[in-house]
């Protein structure tokens, strides 16, 4: 099957409420410090010539891949399997990343128990079949083309470690972070994996925004 020459994997930029989980179930709008990083994405992109922007059907991931669209002249489309997270009563709750049903939930992963989720969230197992088919109708769509992917902290971890030769659930740290506006460029290898030409990399122009709002301390929601 051809593939996309390669793919930027790309999470959305911040959001109204970023310090609080935001599963599918709350469909938040970009802050105006996102509405700046999608802006300066777009910019960025436009020097990498994509042939396409995909984003998922939410709207913080559909206004950050707007702009891009639109600096780099191509067309936007959309994938739904491509969404967030449905996590149940979590949605709404102040993130943490030690304690709490988030941090477990990532330590039972990272163990093995890919079945294993809260009340109302879905399990890895689910994310990876949902996931991974939605990536299946993306790269099918675009054979030998330059495609930007617009999604979800969540959906950029599991992707990666299950897409990337070398990379397993227990690697879930060791991986990195998933900052708003943070960019893994992928291309195909022969071996049917793909491979990363750069990892969960946030542009300068878009990092200095961040640096120049003089946000305090709290800490942000991130995979």
């Amino acid at each position: 099957m051809p593939l996309p020459e390669r793919v930027w994997l790309l999470r959305h930029a911040e959001t109204t409420a970023p310090h609080v989980f935001n599963g599918s179930e709350s469909d938040v709008s970009l802050s105006e410090l996102g509405f700046r990083q999608a802006e300066a994405l777009g910019r960025w992109f436009a020097a990498h010539r994509p042939t396409a922007v995909v984003s998922s059907t939410m709207i913080r991931a559909i206004q950050t891949a707007l702009p891009i669209a639109r600096d780099c002249a191509v067309p936007q489309f959309q994938e739904h399997l491509l969404r967030e997270r449905s996590i149940g009563p979590m949605s709404g709750m102040v993130f943490h990343p030690t304690v709490g049903p988030w941090a477990e939930t990532v330590r039972e992963w990272s163990g093995g128990n890919t079945a294993y989720t809260t009340t109302g969230a879905e399990s890895f197992d689910d994310l990876k079949v949902r996931l991974h088919e939605g990536w299946r109708n993306v790269v099918e769509a675009h054979p030998g083309g330059r495609v930007v992917v617009v999604a979800h902290g969540i959906v950029c971890k599991v992707l990666l470690l299950t897409l990337l030769r070398g990379w397993t659930l227990g690697d879930w740290s060791k991986v990195g972070k998933v900052f708003n506006a943070s960019v893994s460029e992928l291309v195909p290898g022969d071996d049917g994996f793909w491979h990363a030409e750069s990892l969960l990399e946030v542009p300068d122009t878009v990092s200095a925004l961040v640096e120049s709002a003089q946000i305090p301390g709290a800490v942000r929601s991130e995979a």
